[in-house]
């Protein structure tokens, strides 16, 4: 009996060691190119899995982020000018001096997220999810001016 034991906790933990980080393989060049050079202008990220990256100052201008996962992740600087991140989820992301110029933010969650300092002109805000975040001296607002 104690020997099933062993042999199924062993097992168990060799399957829990291989089980592969959740990003769509047709996206995984572009994901390892970002992570890897800070870059990736133009780039088909849509649907990616970077949930917790740090993102500290990437260029991803014009690129296309249309329901990626970016939950916790730190954009503190990043230029998303005219990046499309329709229906991307920023749970939590801490987004602080980020460029955000012409970037479609349609259907974005930013629920519990930090938006400090952050341009937004030109952005498209249709539906986004403002639940819990702290937005300060960025041009979003509730039922008024900021």
């Amino acid at each position: 009996m104690k020997r099933i034991f062993l042999t199924a906790a062993a097992l168990l933990s060799t399957l829990s060691l291989v089980a592969p980080i959740p990003v769509k393989a047709e996206n995984s060049a572009p994901v390892k190119r970002l992570l890897e050079t800070r870059e990736c202008l133009g780039c088909n990220l849509a649907g990616a899995n970077l949930k917790g990256a740090h993102l500290i100052g990437v260029d991803l201008r014009n690129a296309n982020l249309k329901g990626a996962n970016l939950e916790g992740a730190n954009l503190e600087g990043a230029d998303l000018t005219g990046a499309n991140l329709k229906s991307a989820n920023l749970t939590q992301a801490f987004v602080s001096d980020t460029i955000l110029n012409n970037a479609n933010l349609t259907n974005v969650n930013l629920s519990n997220s930090r938006l400090y300092n952050s341009d937004v002109d030109g952005a498209v805000l249709a539906n986004i999810d403002l639940s819990g975040a702290d937005v300060f001296n960025t041009a979003i607002s509730v039922g008024g001016e900021y």
